[in-house]
């Protein structure tokens, strides 16, 4: 049976996705912080799959510990890690840890949780990571991450995370490649959920037609062994952010130094 772990799994895309993984035969671990969510989450595939191939993690995808700590926990292999966690609140919050939310969440939960959960995948054949970016990208501020400087507004925060999460996603791609570890980013559907509306967006997609293209990037067999791409609408597409390789370096340099 092989494994995945999907993070922000009762979000209505993320819900879909491990539905539609679960139908292509793993079994799921759903990861959020939120228990009560997770679990009624649970509950909602078990009864729609008539399966018990779920379990749930809870652990804030914000905070480098907790997912230390998950990660530890973790038995056995890995076949497919999903980042799809994503979080856009309208005032600038901080971590108990002092770190700006949407940074701690929606960039360096990606970066801690391919970095401490690629163990549990070297050597897995066609092991893949899908990280759930955005085409609403863009504005990376390398001097200014976390919004100190700049006035916070939630939009432009979620747009630099996204654009930081299709460069981690290149640099991730070259270091793991060797492990034979694929990773790559998409642009999920436009599904009205609870980030949608955070920026005033509805969406007109359902959550199975938002959770299609990753999916694909997860277990499409024309995808075994590509890697460092990223794609909308199952399509790859050329991206500049993935190409500056100056500037994904220097992100990964300071997401490592968290």
């Amino acid at each position: 049976m092989k494994t995945a772990i999907v993070t922000g799994a009762y979000g209505a895309i993320g819900l879909a996705i491990a539905e539609g993984l679960a139908g292509k035969g793993f079994t799921v671990t759903l990861a959020g912080r939120d228990p009560a969510r997770l679990d009624h989450a649970r509950q909602i595939l078990e009864k729609r799959m008539h399966t018990k191939d779920f379990s749930i993690a809870v652990v804030d995808l914000s905070r480098k510990d907790e997912i230390i700590a998950f990660s530890r926990r973790w038995k056995g292999p890995l076949n497919l890690l999903v980042n799809n966690a994503a979080t856009g609140p309208k005032r600038r919050t901080a971590t108990p840890e002092g770190i700006e939310v949407q940074f701690a969440t929606n960039v360096l939960g990606y970066f801690w949780m391919a970095r401490y959960f690629s163990q549990y995948m070297e050597g897995v054949a066609d092991a893949r990571i899908v990280n759930v970016a955005s085409y609403w990208a863009g504005g990376l501020d390398l001097s200014d991450l976390e919004y100190t400087r700049r006035g916070y507004d939630n939009d432009a925060a979620y747009r630099q995370s996204k654009q930081a999460d299709r460069m981690l996603t290149a640099a991730f791609a070259e270091g793991l490649r060797p492990l034979g570890i694929t990773v790559n980013a998409c642009h999920p559907g436009d599904v009205n959920s609870k980030l949608s509306n955070f920026f005033g967006f509805g969406g007109h997609e359902t959550p199975q037609e938002g959770a299609a293209t990753p999916l694909f990037l997860a277990t499409s067999p024309k995808l075994t062994g590509v890697t460092g791409k990223y794609f909308e609408h199952m399509k790859e597409e050329p991206d500049p952010f993935i190409r500056d390789r100056k500037a994904t370096e220097e992100l990964f340099r300071i997401c490592e130094s968290y």
